[in-house]
């Protein structure tokens, strides 16, 4: 994301924030939420109903926990009469911050947004009208920071479950500055936000475009042909064992007085698979192992035969040793592409484990777990590429998310006070 905008860095106080726009240079100050509020008050009482049509409500469990957004996938209405009573002190408008008021979720908020329609907000939920020459998203990005954690985590503390009134989030104090910063500040944290529920969209899309291909792009049981197929190849396929078509290999086994904390070679466990080692073997070791004793080749597919069993990791030749029978791989000939053999192993069924607690891949599991093959290696290929690419677009996005989110925290530090 390009952000054309100048910084200044300034000195830390408690006035003036660390990082701040260009052309501003007033002195912050502290005012608390009853002062820059015109009301707090609670929600409805009401339970709630089938959405009728118009009137949506919103409970603490419609906000969701990470974007703060309204959650619209299951609307539902007050269950009351609205041609009978006047209920509009509880329709939100621009401007109104809600805070949940007790339990696992006090202190969780949402800025309401015109976009959302009519909206009632429930019981459990309070509602700070703010007054109009304040910023609503200038002060909802500030119910972000860990300075406003502490002081849900502080104030809530009750003797039963915890929970915050009406009184005491008006003491809540806020970082506050003129209301042209306010603006440009909350405009921008409201860019960040959109961008990541754009980057967080597109990347749901994609998972269930290929969780979606993946249930169609393999045969089902009982048929030959998938039911969607990529073009030129035609055929029927063929189902296999994998035990048809390769053994199963490990390293040789590494006893705990052979490892070390630091240094050396990483030697991954079941519990570090796919992460960081927490062990190192000598690099002596490791060589003669390698030469000596079964290695994988870059590109074959590690696979989990403990703990959560068929997790897989693609070696691409780094130096790095493996634990003994809990992680394996298939040692084949060229029937399998390994690029195809790794979504596979997405929707594989092993053999011998289904309605079984049984918490092990052993090797005659592994070989006698079926397999479709479609009639040439060059269709595998074009699957395995195919799906590579979904996989590059997925991680692609889980990048951009995680960069951005990060990004978002430090400056949710260092452009408050």
């Amino acid at each position: 994301m390009q952000m054309n905008i100048e910084w200044k860095i300034l000195m830390n106080n408690f006035k003036i924030p660390k990082i701040r726009f260009m052309n501003f240079n007033d002195k912050w100050k502290y005012k608390i939420l009853g002062e820059i509020s015109s009301s707090i008050e609670y929600g409805l009482n009401a339970s709630a109903k089938d959405f009728d049509g118009i009137h949506k409500y919103l409970r603490i469990t419609d906000i969701d926990d990470s974007s703060r957004l309204f959650l619209t996938d299951k609307l539902s209405s007050p269950d009351v009469d609205f041609t009978e009573e006047d209920y509009d002190n509880y329709k939100l408008q621009i401007n109104d911050l809600l805070f949940a008021r007790t339990g696992a979720s006090v202190g969780k908020t949402y800025l309401y947004r015109e976009s959302d329609g009519e909206v009632y907000y429930a019981g459990f939920l309070i509602r700070a009208r703010l007054c109009d020459s304040y910023d609503g998203n200038f002060v909802f990005q500030q119910t972000l920071t860990d300075k406003y954690k502490q002081f849900i985590e502080i104030t809530s503390q009750r003797s039963g479950q915890p929970g915050i009134n009406g009184k005491e989030y008006g003491n809540w104090k806020i970082g506050m500055t003129s209301y042209s910063e306010q603006s440009a500040i909350g405009s921008f944290f409201r860019t960040l936000d959109d961008l990541l529920t754009s980057y967080k969209n597109n990347l749901a899309n994609y998972q269930s475009l290929k969780a979606t291909m993946l249930s169609k792009m393999f045969p089902k049981a009982g048929q030959t042909i998938p039911e969607i197929r990529l073009d030129g190849f035609e055929g029927e396929w063929k189902e296999k064992t994998l035990g048809s078509l390769g053994s199963v290999a490990m390293n040789k086994r590494i006893f705990k007085n052979e490892t070390s904390e630091n240094g050396g070679i990483p030697f991954y466990k079941i519990g570090t698979f796919g992460g960081t080692a927490d062990a190192f073997i000598s690099k002596e070791k490791f060589k003669e192992y390698k030469e000596k004793y079964p290695y994988p080749e870059i590109g074959d597919i590690l696979i989990s035969a403990s703990g959560s069993i068929g997790r897989t990791v693609v070696y691409n030749g780094e130096d790095a040793y493996y634990q003994d029978s809990n992680i394996v791989w298939l040692k084949h000939d060229q029937q399998l592409d390994n690029s195809y053999l790794k979504q596979y192993y997405g929707i594989i069924k092993w053999s011998g484990i289904e309605g079984t607690t049984i918490k092990r891949l052993y090797n005659k599991n592994i070989l006698e777990t079926k397999i479709f093959l479609p009639p040439s290696v060059t269709e595998q290929q074009a699957i395995g590429t195919y799906f590579s690419n979904l996989d590059n677009l997925i991680n692609s996005y889980q990048e951009k998310i995680s960069q951005l989110e990060t990004l978002k925290k430090k400056l949710l530090q260092d452009m408050f006070i």
